[in-house]
């Protein structure tokens, strides 16, 4: 299978990425992970994006497209895009791309989940500064408030966690993805919606359901 995995910040993408590629064989192809290999590597690719991420801009479309559409061929059989495509232009970009090579992509996994819920699971995390653990103040409390269990470092909240920057992440996220799924939706791809609000094995199940179902039919 070649899935396209979407969800906003927090809705638990990691995990389930994770325990789709497990359980089908498949590549996980994460654009941030490419684009940070890629700069690591220096190759002219990685180049480039460093010099718009060092102005402070995102690297363009055509350049990300290129990133991923190289690892998708590298990967040479079943896999699990996430983080790409982030708009239609990209969307459409990978289409022709695959459709050159033969391929298309076979459904569209989206995690859905209300705002609200996504706001308390972001803003309420707190991080060691030292090892790295994560908590939060509702469903995961260390034994001593504020403190780490391991170390007993302070624990801080990530700038990204912060209540302007996730509203913002938000915002943006849902502003790219109702039009990436639009156009799938309008290219007669299948949208296997999931409610991302249960439980992780809960989310994992009704997933798991819905690929089987998939990868029987594109064989």
């Amino acid at each position: 299978m070649k899935l396209i995995l979407l969800g906003p910040p927090g809705a638990g993408k990691g995990t389930q990425c994770k325990r789709i590629i497990d359980r089908y064989g498949m590549t996980h192809l994460s654009s941030g992970d490419i684009l940070r290999a890629e700069r690591a590597a220096g190759s002219e690719l990685g180049r480039k994006a460093q010099a718009y991420m060092d102005a402070g801009a995102l690297a363009p479309d055509d350049l990300i497209i290129a990133m991923m559409i190289g690892a998708i061929k590298k990967a040479g059989g079943g896999y699990v895009l996430d983080g790409f495509p982030r708009t239609v232009a990209q969307a459409e970009a990978l289409d022709a791309a695959l459709a050159r090579a033969g391929e298309r992509i076979d459904g569209i996994v989206n995690l859905v989940i209300d705002d609200e819920i996504i706001m308390r699971r972001l803003t309420g995390r707190r991080s060691c500064p030292k090892c790295g653990a994560v908590y939060h103040v509702e469903n995961l409390k260390p034994k001593v408030k504020g403190v780490c269990d391991k170390d007993g470092a302070k624990l801080v909240q990530r700038d990204d966690d912060k209540t302007d920057v996730v509203a913002h992440r938000l915002k943006t996220y849902h502003k790219q993805t109702a039009a990436v799924v639009g156009y799938y939706e309008g290219a007669g791809k299948e949208i296997i919606t999931i409610d991302a609000a249960e439980s992780p094995d809960e989310v994992t199940a009704s997933i798991f359901a819905e690929l089987d179902a998939l990868n029987d039919q594109v064989g």
